[in-house]
């Protein structure tokens, strides 16, 4: 299970979707800062591969916006997720680590599956195969390129809604 859920989750840089875009050698990151994602703090859970897909991100702080996000499949954790948006060189990256869950660790020690800012559009961020979307207040979708080198990649929708207290 953890390798078809490693291999889901590897980005491709050449493939890209019908809401996603690819970051193209040569290409340069735009200007921006996490006002441009600010909307994605809070909690937010959806429904993703068979389980249910909840994700926590915190407000702007330090830098950065970290998020946790847990996939829970027939009642049990199945892997998390720990990252963040990051404020780099006047513009923003999207970058994350996966774990199974007793926390072991799917990449290696330092490796970050890092993802740059291609552009913002409206309620669009545009990241290398991954675009954030601000449906309305109480909504997000994720889009993400997924699957591996040896896989045909395709793109996958992570609706989200709000959870409100």
């Amino acid at each position: 299970m953890r390798q078809f859920f490693m291999l889901c989750f590897f980005v491709t840089i050449s493939s890209k979707g019908q809401n996603t875009l690819s970051f193209k050698k040569g290409d340069i990151s735009p200007k921006a800062s996490l006002t441009e994602v600010a909307w994605m703090e809070g909690h937010w859970k959806g429904e993703a591969f068979g389980g249910i897909a909840e994700d926590l991100w915190s407000p702007p702080s330090g830098g950065s916006m970290m998020f946790v996000f847990r996939h829970i499949l027939e009642g049990k954790v199945n892997f998390y997720e720990i990252g963040h948006f990051r404020e780099i060189d006047g513009t923003l990256v999207f970058e994350l680590k996966h774990f199974n869950a007793d926390l072991k660790g799917w990449e290696e020690k330092n490796v970050v599956q890092t993802f740059k800012l291609i552009k913002v559009d409206g309620n669009r961020v545009y990241f290398d195969g991954f675009t954030f979307e601000k449906v309305t207040p109480n909504e997000v979708n994720i889009y993400a390129i997924i699957g591996g080198k040896e896989q045909n990649p395709k793109e996958i929708l992570f609706n989200y809604k709000k959870v409100l207290r």
